[in-house]
């Protein structure tokens, strides 16, 4: 998939390399890093026969020197600096210096909760088929409203293509990690597809729309949050049968068909809001 993904996006890059501050290389590089993170967990429990993998500290270690890495270009970047925009009202809020820890938090939770959606067959591909739909449509509303800024325009046309690419892998790998699946993502695959999707909310300045797009991954983080502190404050009880939340269902009678189902669902009405969102 992250090879698929990165040659599609440097081959057919949609226009001439605009410099320092071209989008395909700091896409990539999110992606690819913070899958180098899972791989190193993956590596560790495959070949190294250590189940526990990375410690949890030395895969935050990781983490936060991609985030804080990306952030800051972000912040530096003339195309995107401290500002984002906040949906439905046309209007943008300036983070100052707060933009760099904020994000780099947002970073790190994305790709986590990437990697906790990622426990059912197909789930995980389905729904990021779906986010990178939405996204690479975004992009392209965005690249039509750039009234001729041709540098500003090729950006967006580098997401979208970036986007479509991440579309075209997903697709590709549900042929083998469909219900039944015969091949599976691992820490590596989940934590590209996090970082990737945060890379374009982030460069498009719409950070809020990725937990439209991206809500069924944010939802499983928040229900082993939730989770593990009703369980210390009640000192044993639950919510939920298990969390993440799709483990829930799945105790609760679902089909592993049946969950992936209704995640893709509810991920295509929160992305056609946020895609008119964009058009507004």
């Amino acid at each position: 998939m992250a090879l698929s993904v990165t040659v599609c996006s440097l081959v057919f890059h949609p226009a001439a390399w605009n410099g320092g501050w071209d989008w395909v290389i700091p896409l990539l590089a999110v992606s690819l890093l913070s899958m180098a993170v899972g791989f190193a967990d993956d590596f560790i429990k495959a070949v190294k026969k250590r189940h526990e993998g990375l410690t949890p500290w030395q895969k935050i270690a990781g983490q936060v020197i991609v985030a804080v890495g990306f952030s800051v270009y972000c912040y530096f970047c003339p195309s995107v600096g401290s500002k984002v925009v906040i949906p439905f009202v046309h209007a943008e809020w300036d983070l100052g210096l707060f933009y760099i820890p904020l994000m780099s938090l947002l970073v790190i939770f994305i790709v986590n909760s990437s990697n906790l959606q990622d426990g059912l067959d197909g789930l995980l591909s389905t729904v990021n088929t779906v986010s990178g739909s939405a996204w690479s449509m975004i992009a392209l509303l965005m690249m039509l409203g750039c009234a001729g800024a041709s540098a500003e325009a090729s950006s967006y046309g580098t997401i979208g293509v970036f986007a479509l690419s991440m579309t075209g892998a997903c697709v590709a790998f549900l042929r083998f990690n469909r219900y039944p699946a015969k091949i599976f993502m691992g820490d590596t695959g989940s934590m590209f597809i996090g970082g990737a999707n945060v890379a374009v909310a982030m460069l498009t300045r719409q950070p809020f729309l990725l937990l439209f797009m991206f809500a069924m991954p944010v939802v499983s983080s928040l229900s082993v949050i939730i989770q593990r502190y009703y369980f210390k404050l009640t000192h044993g009880k639950r919510i939920f049968k298990m969390s993440p939340l799709h483990h829930h269902f799945e105790l609760s009678g679902y089909s592993e068909t049946q969950i992936v189902s209704m995640y893709a669902g509810i991920t295509v009405i929160l992305s056609l809001i946020a895609i008119l969102a964009t058009v507004q």
